[in-house]
C-alpha cells in the first residue's frame, strides 16, 4: 500500500512512516512492530505515528493505510498504564477466546492512539484506506479504529474482561481504569471527530480472497460453492459446521467449497497452535467419515497462525489412518491445544511465510 501511494502521489508526500513486521526496501522509513502481543518496538512505532500526525498542518491530508495487525504493531499505553499492562491483557484475552471485536474494544480503552485518538491528534484532514481482517468490515474494529469515531464503551470493555478470564486475571491498573471509566470519571474514546472532508473506506476484505480462490478452483476444473456466511466462533465448533455443509454438498464433482472468517480458541492446554490449525485438527475424525475422498485446508491469509511458523494445516481422508500409524491421537492433541505438534509430525502444516496482508482466514474443502 505504501509503494502504491508513493507511485500515485510522488513528490506531494512530505513525510511518511511504515509500521510492519516485514523487512525489505520501502518508500518511507520503516519501524518494526510485533503481533499479536505488543512489544517495546510496537510502542516506539505508535509514538512515532502520533508525532507524524501532530506534525500535519490543517491544510494537509494525513493518509492512513491500515491493515490487520495494526492494533498490536502500533501501541501507545494511555496515561499511567504500561506496555506490560497492555501485553498481559492481550495475552489473557487471546487465550480465553475473546473475539476480535471484544479484544479491540479493550485495546481502544487502554490506548492513546486507538479508538479515533490518532485522528484526534492531528489538525489535518484524514483519509483512511483499510484492508479488513474483521468479519463485517467494521472500521471501528479494523486496527482498533485509530482514525474513526468509536462506538464502544468502557462498560463493554469491562464486560469483555469479566467474560474472558475474570478481573483477577488482568493487571490491577487495567481493571481500575476500566472501572473508573465505567463510572464516568474518565473521558470516553472520541465519539465525534472533526476534520472537514475526512473519509475512511475498506478497499479489500475476505470477499476478495474468496473470489480469488473461486477463480483458481474453476480454472482447475472444480464446481465451486462460495459460502458467504462468515466462519466465526470457537474453531472446533465452526469446523463441525463446515464439515456438515460439505456432507450436504450436491452438484457436479469435483466440488470446491470456499469459506472465510475468523474463529477463536479458548486455550486450556499447554500445546502450541493457532485457530486455523485447531480448526483443521477438529476435522480429522469427521473427515474420515465423509462418503467421498476429501481434503480441507484452513489458512491465515497473512501467512501466520497463532504464535507458530505455520499459516494453517491440511486434513484429508487419510489423515486419521496416518495418525493412527504414527500413534497420534487427534482427540488428545485437540484437548491440549497442540495442533502444531500433531500436524508437524504428519508433515501437514502449511508454511508459506508472511504474505504482507491480512483479510482473515480462508477455508477450502475439496470433494472428489
Amino acid at each position: 500500500m505504501a509503494e502504491a501511494a508513493a507511485r500515485r502521489l510522488g513528490p506531494s508526500i512530505r513525510d511518511g512512516l511504515i509500521i510492519t513486521t516485514a523487512a525489505g526496501p520501502a518508500p518511507f522509513p520503516v519501524m518494526a512492530g510485533s503481533h499479536p502481543v505488543p512489544t517495546a518496538d510496537s510502542e516506539a512505532a505508535g509514538r512515532a505515528a502520533l508525532r507524524l500526525a501532530r506534525s500535519a498542518a490543517a491544510d494537509e491530508t494525513l493518509i492512513v493505510l491500515l491493515s490487520g495487525g495494526a492494533s498490536a504493531m502500533m501501541a501507545v499505553p494511555i496515561d499511567s498504564l504500561t506496555l506490560a499492562d497492555k501485553a498481559r491483557t492481550t495475552e489473557v484475552l487471546l487465550k480465553n477466546g475473546a473475539s476480535i471485536g471484544e479484544l479491540n474494544c479493550v485495546r481502544k480503552h487502554l490506548s492513546a492512539i486507538k479508538g479515533g485518538r490518532l485522528a484526534a491528534a492531528t489538525a489535518a484532514r484524514t483519509v483512511t484506506l483499510a484492508i479488513s481482517d474483521v468479519v463485517g468490515d467494521d472500521l471501528t474494529v479494523i486496527g482498533s479504529g485509530p482514525t474513526v469515531a468509536d462506538t464502544s464503551t468502557y462498560g463493554e470493555a469491562l464486560r469483555a474482561l469479566d467474560e474472558h478470564g475474570g478481573r483477577d486475571r488482568f493487571p490491577a491498573a487495567v481493571v481500575s481504569r476500566l472501572v473508573t471509566g465505567t463510572r464516568g470519571e474518565l473521558p470516553e474514546t472520541p465519539k465525534l471527530l472533526g476534520g472537514s472532508g475526512s473519509v475512511a473506506r475498506v478497499i479489500g476484505s475476505r470477499h476478495e480472497a474468496m473470489a480469488g480462490a473461486a477463480a483458481e478452483a474453476r480454472a482447475r476444473g472444480y464446481s465451486v460453492r462460495v459460502l458467504e456466511n462468515p466462519v466465526v466462533g470457537e474453531a472446533r465448533t465452526a469446523a463441525e459446521r463446515s464439515l456438515a455443509a460439505a456432507a450436504e454438498a450436491t452438484g457436479d464433482r469435483p466440488i470446491c467449497l470456499i469459506s472465510s472468517g475468523e474463529t477463536t480458541v479458548h486455550v486450556k492446554g499447554p500445546g502450541r497452535g493457532g485457530r486455523n490449525q485447531e480448526f483443521a485438527l477438529a476435522c480429522v475424525e469427521a473427515m474420515s467419515r465423509l462418503a467421498t475422498d476429501a481434503a480441507l485446508a484452513s489458512v491465515g491469509t497473512d501467512g501466520v497462525d497463532g504464535p507458530t511458523d505455520a499459516a494453517g494445516a491440511i486434513v484429508d481422508s487419510s489423515t486419521l489412518q496416518r495418525a493412527a500409524a504414527a500413534a497420534l491421537a487427534p482427540a488428545r492433541y485437540l484437548e491440549n491445544n497442540d495442533a502444531h505438534a500433531f500436524f508437524a509430525a504428519l508433515g501437514d502444516l502449511i508454511r508459506i511465510g508472511p504474505t504482507g496482508t491480512n483479510v482473515g482466514d480462508l477455508q477450502i474443502i475439496l470433494l472428489a
